[in-house]
């Protein structure tokens, strides 16, 4: 092969839509390409090996935050051992503040943003003439979605059956969120929405069941999202599961009449909140109505059966605990399945960079570049927010203890009013207990949950000891759930819920 299009991906189920859309928009050159996909537990050295009995000429490398390590390794002793080789990067990760970064000196070009076109363009230059440019960084030139090649079916039978497949009907965003790379993007762009969907049809028939969007705003656009809807209600009875990162503001009629046709466990809603004080989010370039997103959020909760993750940002500027643990109460009482809490990545190119200084925003010199203090929380209180966010997705995202987080929001709610307090607590405590904060096994996480609340008092000990039982009775139950196409974790979401008033 000339051509090898690579990337880590973080993990073996996630297969990679950016090295598709590369093969798929060769033109003259897609059969003289091929796509080489590895994950984090590759050895630098076998991978250079896999790459180089290929024979190519190119090699394009997809670099992202949790892969550049690995990726910046590789290209290190591909270029000692077959110097001739062309190495070209692109993703995110080399799109912005390229000086100082060693994998970009390692390499022979970097193409910023969209790569279809100028990839294309380079590769072909090469390839046919032996002309290589002079400049290292290259612009990518934003293609036109009219005519872009679709990648679909460059997903494989092995895709199609063990992996998520992951599609797109638009780029770009609409907002300005500074904390988020889709804001240097200057619009929104439409894929032909009737192409799109003659490839979903293909890919149902080949089997797939899973759909996972990568659309920043799936609802933006009413007629479109109404248009996909239908599309995937005249085959839900297929048994699908279907996932779209949504705007929280903007639920119309037209949409809610359509998702609440849906069945249990084929819808999930991606909803970024990221913080529920209106200062901080003004400060971020993302104002919000507060009031119309928790009146989406009932909705979506008590008149759907949508499943609902939902994401708040640790670290942002003007943000202290205090102000977070309010948000997170509020946000907690319209009872999303899931709350991710992340902590602020210093991403490079993002907007907020601007703010380094000023709200004193210290990050970590190496990946993932999490935030390490700000202006209103200090390193300790970060490092507080890291187990906290462990444990509440260990404990309540997983969907493993529905009953012991309703016993809590009730001691929550007789002692302090709020469930983020006693959670913090209760995170400190299991941080002690468990301090690598992983590879924590059930009984072990059970017996310290236990452990905490016998501490506390007798009644807290006795509520949360039979809700454990109850847990333990409900995990057995789920294991006989029949196979289907919504995920695990959404799976015993929705059987808690059918199972009673829990969480």
């Amino acid at each position: 092969m000339d051509l090898v299009l690579a990337t880590f991906n973080a993990r073996y189920q996630h297969a990679s839509l950016g090295l598709r859309y590369l093969h798929a928009n060769l033109g003259e050159l897609k059969d003289r390409a091929e796509i080489v996909e590895l994950t984090l537990e590759h050895r630098p050295a076998d991978v250079v090996e896999q790459i180089l009995a290929k024979k190519p000429r190119v090699v394009g490398f997809g670099v992202y935050l949790w892969n550049v390590l690995l990726t910046t390794e590789t290209v290190q002793i591909l270029k000692t051992v077959a110097p001739e080789v062309k190495v070209v990067l692109g993703g995110p990760e080399v799109s912005y503040e390229q000086a100082g970064q060693k994998l970009c000196e390692l390499a022979d070009a970097v193409v910023t943003g969209e790569g279809e076109e100028t990839f294309r363009l380079l590769a072909t230059n090469y390839l046919n003439s032996g002309q290589w440019p002079a400049a290292k960084i290259l612009p990518g030139l934003s293609p036109n979605l009219d005519t872009t090649a679709l990648p679909y079916a460059l997903y494989s039978d092995e895709d199609v059956k063990n992996r998520v497949i992951y599609v797109e009907v638009s780029r770009g965003c609409a907002y300005r969120c500074e904390f988020c790379l889709s804001a240097l993007d200057e619009k929104v762009r439409l894929f032909p929405l009737e192409a799109f969907l003659a490839e979903m049809d293909t890919l149902l028939g080949r089997g797939v069941r899973q759909f996972k969007f990568v659309d920043r705003t799936f609802n933006l656009n009413t007629k479109i999202s109404t248009r996909i809807l239908d599309f995937f209600l005249e085959r839900v009875h297929l048994g699908l599961f279907l996932h779209f990162e949504m705007v929280p503001e903007r639920l119309p009629e037209e949409l809610k009449s359509r998702i609440a046709k849906f069945p249990d466990g084929s819808l999930q809603f991606e909803v970024g909140i990221q913080t529920w004080n209106e200062t901080v989010s003004k400060g971020i370039s993302r104002p919000q109505n507060y009031e119309k997103i928790a009146d989406n959020l009932k909705y979506l909760r008590q008149e759907t059966r949508v499943h609902l993750h939902t994401d708040l940002i640790v670290g942002l500027p003007g943000e202290d605990k205090a102000s977070f643990g309010r948000g997170f109460d509020r946000l907690a009482s319209l009872r999303p399945h899931e709350i991710q809490v992340g902590i602020l990545k210093r991403l490079k190119g993002m907007p907020l960079n601007r703010q380094n200084e000023s709200a004193g925003l210290k990050y970590e010199t190496a990946p993932p570049y999490s935030v390490l203090q700000t202006k209103h929380l200090t390193f300790d209180e970060i490092q507080g927010f890291k187990r906290f966010a462990k444990f509440w997705d260990l404990i309540a995202n997983q969907g493993k203890f529905p009953a012991f987080l309703t016993a809590i929001e009730q001691i929550a709610a007789d002692e302090t009013g709020s469930l983020f307090t006693l959670f913090w607590e209760l995170a400190e405590f299991l941080g002690k207990r468990h301090p690598k904060l992983h590879s924590i096994g059930l009984p072990s996480l059970v017996a310290s949950l236990e452990m905490f609340f016998d501490l506390r008092g007798e009644g807290s000990g006795l509520m949360v000891r039979a809700a454990l039982r109850q847990d333990s009775d409900f995990r057995v139950r789920a294991k006989t759930l029949p196979p289907s196409a919504t995920p695990k974790r959404q799976a015993l979401h929705q059987q808690a819920t059918a199972s009673g008033p829990l969480h």
